[in-house]
């Protein structure tokens, strides 16, 4: 007897692909890697605050200091995921600390692949994992609704709620399970520069039945709608929520 089949939302290839944009973009040294960057500030305050001195870490995504500082002259490993799914079983099982920045908003199995965080960890490892939540980007995709007028399409992924997540993490054998989520606003003079942004950050959509590209007459629709959002500076605030998992694995391993 077979489980059910897991929903094909996602499209490995495509996750692949926006990874490498994002690592090639990063590599050009012109990027803006904010949210990248105020998740491993987080991260680091956490396994500060909780004492936790890793010997054996994992970090997956784009690893930025002050973790990258932290972790530095540690045995450990840092993969950006495009060579690699978080949906797959991890080579090693050796891991006192595993860190995940980004990478959990686009997987088609999120219960799976957090058993295989959990399965890759030492009894009482550490596990802290932030990725973009189901409050994001609220102006963009009222934007992409406008635009598509009356037939809309799949163009921004479906996100995680917040509350759902502690269920699923008790389901997938964490111990002492903590889900808490913060909001960061940032303030765009464009729907192009939010647009950039989510380039940068890899966080394009990697849906498995996109919709078809914007025409020409439909960004103009897209952009104008992105503007009439705005505050009385011109600039539009879009929010980004981040969530973050934050768990064990058992001292007795399970």
């Amino acid at each position: 007897m077979t489980g059910p089949s897991v929903p094909r939302i996602f499209s490995r290839r495509r996750v692949g692909s926006r990874i490498l944009r994002q690592n090639a973009r990063a590599s050009a040294g012109a990027t803006q890697q904010f949210i990248w960057q105020d998740i491993c500030e987080d991260t680091a305050e956490r396994l500060e605050f909780v004492r936790h001195e890793p010997k054996r870490p994992l970090v997956l995504g784009m690893c930025h200091d002050p973790l990258r500082a932290m972790l530095d002259n540690c045995d450990g490993d840092m993969w950006d995921g495009a060579d690699w799914t978080i949906e797959e079983p991890f080579p090693a099982a050796d891991y006192d600390f595993i860190g995940v920045v980004g990478l959990l908003d686009a997987v088609n199995d999120l219960p799976g692949a957090l058993i295989h965080i959990r399965n890759a960890l030492v009894p009482g490892g550490l596990a802290v994992a932030s990725f973009i939540g189901g409050a994001s980007l609220p102006r963009l995709r009222a934007a992409m609704l406008t635009a598509d007028g009356d037939r809309p399409a799949a163009r921004i992924h479906p996100m995680v709620d917040p509350r759902a997540v502690p269920q699923l993490l008790q389901r997938a054998g964490w111990k002492d399970p903590v889900v808490d989520t913060r909001s960061l606003t940032v303030r765009y003079s464009s729907l192009d520069q939010l647009v950039s942004d989510l380039r940068d950050h890899g966080l394009t959509s990697a849906l498995a039945n996109a919709g078809p590209a914007l025409g020409k007459a439909a960004l103009d629709r897209a952009r104008a709608a992105f503007r009439e959002q705005a505050d009385p500076d011109g600039k539009t605030a879009e929010t980004f929520e981040i969530i973050t998992l934050t768990g064990r694995r058992t001292l007795a391993g399970t």
